[in-house]
């Protein structure tokens, strides 16, 4: 695409943005609940940001930076080398509000401007792409980061009330085989990808199974009635020493009302349904409740392998739920047996350390060519530098935009973290016949 055609792209991007932040209240988006979370101010400059620092001062004639400082104050500490510490990002109460959504609409006007005066010039869409794509997830950890905030006020706010579905069971879990042997995981074709994705390679996979939809809260609740948070034999040793240290007996944001389990969610407290999908699970909680079902948690490449051949459909950020739905049927592609929940709904922890692929090599800067340098730096905010004491999430939750989740998307997150949309699809072995 030219850049001038990226336009309306660009800006249904930031509009989704400000849709987004649209039912908060000044004093929501200053505050920082936790080092793990981001105020959602620093959210907004830090995408805005993005699009000065990687675009516009390469781009724009006669470029002159917003501010000076705003660099380290929304900077990525990653890439700019002298942003603050995450944890300090709720000190920031400068600038205010009003100055910040001076710099959005500053910027907004000058990357339009660029756009639409450019020429066909691959590196500056290739890094519009990028920009849309890193502010799609900071759409989703603005979600994230709001419902932290909000559960830690006894007035339990509602951040947006959403359509309750007419109750029913949850379909049956099942168990889907899948053959193995030699398949091929990662990118391939056109479209957008993260380095972290490719190259495309072989892995060799013995048979397996998956469950057919994601765990339930019914199904951790006989897990946590039976002493699961209590025994640990069912814990890698680590994850006892984190649930001990936490004093965690429950998932982030259960609530025991002394009568029945509630639920904090975006749309308020709600009465827990046991037959909707477990979101909010820690890889240790997901680890022990799999050893506990007689099952492991998949790989990667099992879980790739399976998803690739489902559509990308299901309960994503576009249906303004922001939480997960019912198992109810996807569509296959070929002839697999459909696989419930696979895309939306919760990211589905795998036992995968996050590490590159084989033959994976981080993009090196072109001293003859200045743009590789700003690409090197754009890219590896997120991946070869994030690749140690992490595992790896597939197939999107409730707050992802449906345009940012593809089969060979990889997220990733410490295994202690809980307040992503984060659940359990179980895997087994398939004995080996004699």
């Amino acid at each position: 695409m030219t850049p001038s055609a990226l336009i309306p792209r660009y800006l249904a991007v930031r509009n989704r943005t400000l849709e987004l932040v649209d039912p908060l209240l000044d004093e929501d988006i200053c505050v920082q609940s936790m080092p793990e979370t981001s105020p959602v101010k620093w959210h907004l400059g830090h995408v805005t940001w993005f699009y000065e620092n990687f675009i516009l001062q390469h781009y724009e004639k006669s470029y002159t930076p917003f501010h000076e400082v705003f660099n380290k104050i929304f900077g990525s500490y990653n890439v700019s080398g002298q942003s603050l510490p995450d944890s300090n990002r709720g000190l920031f109460t400068r600038p205010s509000m009003k100055v910040t959504w001076k710099y959005w609409r500053d910027i907004d006007r000058r990357i339009k401007e660029v756009l639409d005066s450019s020429k066909d010039d691959e590196m500056l869409g290739m890094l519009v792409l990028l920009g849309l794509q890193h502010e799609q997830q900071h759409q989703e950890l603005i979600l994230t980061d709001v419902k932290h905030l909000f559960s830690q006020n006894p007035l339990n706010p509602c951040y947006k009330q959403f359509s309750l579905i007419p109750r029913e069971e949850s379909l049956p879990m099942e168990w889907r085989r899948f053959e193995g042997g030699i398949v091929e995981i990662g990118f391939q074709g056109p479209g957008f990808s993260y380095d972290n994705e490719s190259p495309r390679h072989k892995v060799y996979l013995p048979k397996y199974e998956l469950a057919s939809r994601l765990v339930n809260n019914g199904e951790y609740l006989e897990f946590m009635e039976a002493d699961g948070y209590k025994d640990p034999s069912l814990w890698l040793t680590e994850g006892w020493d984190w649930l001990k240290a936490n004093k965690r007996r429950s998932p982030l944001y259960w609530r025991d009302n002394s009568k029945d389990w509630e639920e904090f969610t975006l749309g308020g407290v709600m009465p827990l349904d046991l037959d909707l999908p477990l979101v909010h699970i820690s890889l240790y909680e997901a680890d022990a409740f799999a050893r506990w079902s007689g099952a492991r948690l998949p790989t990667e490449a099992e879980w790739e392998n399976a998803g690739s051949r489902q559509v990308v459909q299901g309960c994503l950020a576009e249906n303004n739920r922001f939480h997960p739905c019912p198992s109810k049927k996807s569509i296959p592609v070929g002839d697999q047996e459909e696989l419930l929940q696979i895309y939306g709904d919760a990211w589905e922890w795998t036992q995968s350390s996050y590490s590159p692929y084989p033959g994976y090599n981080p993009a090196k800067p072109n001293p003859s060519e200045p743009m590789s340098l700003v690409w090197d730096e754009a890219v590896g905010e997120y991946n070869s530098r994030s690749m140690v004491n992490q595992y790896v999430l597939r197939g999107g939750s409730c707050v992802t935009p449906v345009t940012h989740i593809r089969s060979s998307f990889r997220n990733f997150l410490p295994a202690k973290t809980s307040c992503q949309f984060s659940g359990i699809r179980l895997a087994r072995n398939v004995e080996i016949e004699a």
